[in-house]
């Protein structure tokens, strides 16, 4: 059955070229699935099952020290977001090796990806940058690299630097757009407006790597309509992923204290699910879905408590789809 939906790729080097959708097309719809989630795609592409490795590079970010703005994002705290975060930072390698003794406690697979993930990590000198990726890839476990960054943090000289990396190796490089709308990149002190993140697509294009989306749905002031204009946009960047996350809380941020003077609301969860089918519906069926929920640890977090049911919400939106009989990309129109 597996080689009737599995769409075979090339054995040569496939990162010689920039690779298509089509190279590792998976026919998720006849495995059963509303939508097309990451591990289906990592197990295609690498023959087997793949678990990140969250890394901490010791970077900051531009609207932190200042070049910017200062502050941060109004929701962010990365010791809440990343794991990395929360334990006295490490030599790389030895982050390699915890972060797998870590994971294989509860997986049993012997390929990883090296997930450079708090703050932002393309926000250094390219020797920096050229050393910690070289680094994680000495580990013969580790098959390729995902980096978290921002859209106004890739000059093109960053972008050449990670093409060379993905001309013998799997990269992903994730841009946390969040949404395109400039009241709410203003709101969260983003320190960017929505044309960088559209420059930052057009430059990104015909690159050896992935592209992946960060997205945040709840934002104070954002209807549903603005929401799907958000969707829309993604569906006509056509990145090869996105992750789509719920506003939530957490401790020592400023919006922990914008929620607790009441000026903002976080979603309920039925809100929530159907705001995620319906960006689900917009998106083109190609398209990776990383993520559809975000959280924290239960000491960082403060609402909403529901987004530590990963498991209720999963089940929400898959029962939410198959209600309305429709699937990710069921209103997607190129």
């Amino acid at each position: 059955m597996e080689s009737s939906i599995f769409q075979p790729h090339s054995q040569d080097d496939p990162f010689k070229t920039p690779p298509t959708r089509e190279s590792f097309r998976v026919d998720w719809k006849n495995l059963g699935y509303r939508y097309y989630p990451l591990y289906l795609h990592l197990k295609h592409r690498f023959g087997g099952r793949v678990q990140k490795i969250s890394l901490d590079g010791g970077f900051t970010c531009p609207n932190v020290d200042g070049t910017v703005t200062k502050g941060g994002c109004t929701f962010c705290d990365n010791r809440a977001f990343s794991p990395s975060r929360r334990v006295k930072r490490e030599v790389i390698q030895l982050q390699i090796q915890r972060g797998i003794e870590r994971l294989q406690r509860r997986y049993e697979n012997e390929m990883f990806l090296a997930y450079y993930q708090p703050a932002t990590n393309t926000y250094g000198p390219l020797e920096k940058l050229r050393t910690l990726w070289e680094t994680a890839l000495e580990d013969p476990r580790v098959v390729g690299l995902v980096i978290g960054t921002r859209p106004d943090c890739i000059p093109d000289e960053v972008l050449d630097l990670i093409d060379e990396f993905a001309a013998r190796t799997y990269v992903s490089l994730e841009l946390g757009v969040q949404t395109i709308h400039n009241a709410s990149l203003e709101w969260m002190n983003r320190g960017h407006l929505n044309d960088v993140s559209d420059q930052a697509m057009q430059r990104v294009q015909g690159r050896r790597f992935e592209i992946g989306l960060h997205i945040i749905l709840g934002l104070p002031g954002e209807s549903h309509a603005m929401m799907m204009e958000t969707a829309t946009q993604v569906a006509r960047w056509n990145p090869h992923s996105v992750k789509l996350h719920n506003l939530y809380a957490v401790h020592r941020t400023k919006l922990a204290d914008q929620l607790a003077a009441g000026e903002v609301r976080m979603l309920e969860m039925e809100e929530y699910i159907e705001l995620v089918a319906d960006f689900l519906e917009q998106l083109p069926p190609s398209m990776v879905i990383e993520r559809i929920i975000g959280d924290a640890p239960p000491k960082n977090l403060i609402a909403p408590q529901w987004c530590l049911r990963k498991g209720d919400v999963q089940k929400a939106l898959r029962e939410t789809l198959e209600r309305r009989q429709s699937f990710q990309g069921s209103k997607y129109s190129n």
